[in-house]
């Protein structure tokens, strides 16, 4: 070992090796390197470039991918202002035009064209902030336990004979896109079909998704583009041909994008078929209580299924029909045969979240317990709840007039029969071109758009571009 020259300490020979083995590895290569000076602690060894340096990435080989057709530029918008709007598009984004109009977000907006966040949600994150034994520990791996009970009474009812016999297994996970998932994924690993049906169309995740988490994906139909409502024959059909024991997502209400539901009359005809062919349900409820303002009503679907005895998963989000998009608080839960099989798949639920990301976020978890728990504050959201599901009622009844007054041509009586946030109006994607261009609205190619991005001043807008569209009028 070398000896310290006069006036240096260990710490200060440490210090210039690292600062030494720095510089080696900024310096460039060079074949014929000198050798190490006299007096310093390199090593005779030379070193490489890293192969992870910024000249020959290991990733070089990767294209861009494109930008989410609805969600592309979110963080932009969110970075400017979180009261501005949830832009379509990057194009919708750039547009100067103060006429312009954004249909094609799924996010709810008041008559203003403002995000809305609710009353009752401002008193529980106000009554949080001021409980001083909150503290911010881990939560466990399937969530917070007054929220994962509290979501399953929503669902199911709270005199669910599932529920009271422990039937039923609910995890907190990261809103409806990760209830999907960690669903996904158990079914993947523990089911013995890998096979899930959706219907076509769908939300765009849903074909994204499961393919990730281990699931074949097939389509069943569901749109019939000429009533602008239900395949209803198509939709038995594709099901009665499905193999058995195969899994089936299923829109609790409010389907979206067509905003097309099956009457309760349909809905047990698709639950007998379905249970006769050993058909494993899963529900997709994003809009629960956002439908029909009811939150009793738009679970009438997935009540059924459950009441017949059988076994049927459900993913819910609390994004919509309390708001909170951004806090991503969602739930799975899992009906089975006995308390003893629940507890089991619990187990293995837990075996999908711990290394796909440990444990839930506790504080939109704890915002959604903090109502629903208190009948006065969930007496308070089901009232806003309804609020917002009238006014997009109203907005579909004020479309429907002024397209009827203009004397547009066709049947627009669609527009007042689905339900939901959204609109399958018809418009096909040369008519909706036309629209951005013209009127500057922008909604997604497949005429999709949101009532909820309406208001009574923006009805006229619309319903003059949808005409002008429709009758050629460019």
């Amino acid at each position: 070992m070398r000896s310290q020259s006069a006036g240096t300490t260990p710490g200060s020979v440490t210090a210039d090796r690292r600062l030494s083995c720095l510089r080696r590895h900024l310096e460039p290569i060079s074949s014929s390197s000198s050798s190490p000076s006299a007096g310093t602690m390199e090593s005779s060894q030379t070193i490489y470039a890293s192969p992870t340096s910024a000249f020959d990435s290991v990733f070089a080989h990767l294209a861009k991918a494109p930008e989410d057709p609805i969600l592309g530029v979110l963080s932009l918008s969110l970075s400017l202002s979180l009261s501005l709007c949830v832009v379509v598009t990057v194009a919708f984004n750039k547009d100067p035009s103060p006429i312009k109009l954004n249909l094609g977000v799924g996010a709810y907006r008041t008559e203003e064209g403002k995000p809305l966040v609710l009353n009752v949600v401002r008193k529980a994150e106000q009554l949080l902030v001021n409980d001083k034994s909150r503290v911010k520990e881990y939560l466990p791996i399937v969530g917070l336990a007054d929220f994962n009970k509290l979501s399953a009474k929503v669902i199911f009812g709270a005199d669910s004979p599932a529920i009271q016999e422990n039937r039923v297994t609910t995890v907190q996970c990261l809103s409806g896109t990760g209830s999907l998932r960690v669903g996904g994924e158990f079914l993947a690993r523990n089911y013995h079909q890998r096979m899930i049906y959706i219907p076509q169309p769908t939300w765009g995740n849903h074909a994204k998704l499961f393919p990730l988490a281990g699931l074949s994906v097939k389509t069943y139909r569901y749109y019939d583009p000429p009533t602008r409502g239900l395949n209803f024959q198509g939709l038995l059909e594709d099901l009665s041909s499905a193999p058995s024991g195969a899994i089936v997502l299923l829109h609790a209400c409010a389907h979206n994008p067509t905003g097309v539901d099956p009457t309760l009359e349909q809905w047990e005809q698709i639950r007998r078929l379905m249970r006769s062919k050993g058909l494993l349900p899963f529900f997709d409820s994003a809009y629960q209580g956002f439908a029909s303002g009811s939150l009793d009503a738009d679970a009438q679907p997935v009540r059924m299924f459950v009441a017949d005895g059988g076994e049927c998963l459900v993913a819910q989000s609390y994004a919509k029909n309390m708001g909170l998009y951004g806090e991503r608080v969602g739930a799975l839960s899992i009906v089975c045969k006995s308390a003893d099989v629940a507890i089991r798949v619990e187990s293995q639920l837990k075996l999908v979240i711990r290394p796909m990301y440990s444990n839930p976020p506790i504080h939109g978890a704890s915002i959604v317990a903090t109502i629903l728990k208190d009948r006065n504050m969930f007496d308070e959201w089901t009232v806003e709840l309804k609020a917002m599901a009238d006014r997009i009622i109203s907005m579909r009844q004020q479309l429907f007039e002024a397209l009827r007054a203009r004397g547009t041509p066709g049947d627009w009586s669609h527009i007042i029969k689905q339900i939901g946030m959204f609109t399958f109006t018809g418009l096909n994607s040369e008519q909706v071109a036309f629209m951005t261009r013209e009127y500057h609205i922008y909604m997604t190619s497949d005429g999709r758009i949101s009532m909820a991005g309406l208001s009574s001043k923006t009805v006229p807008h619309l319903a003059d571009a949808m005409h002008a569209a429709v009758t050629g009028a460019a």
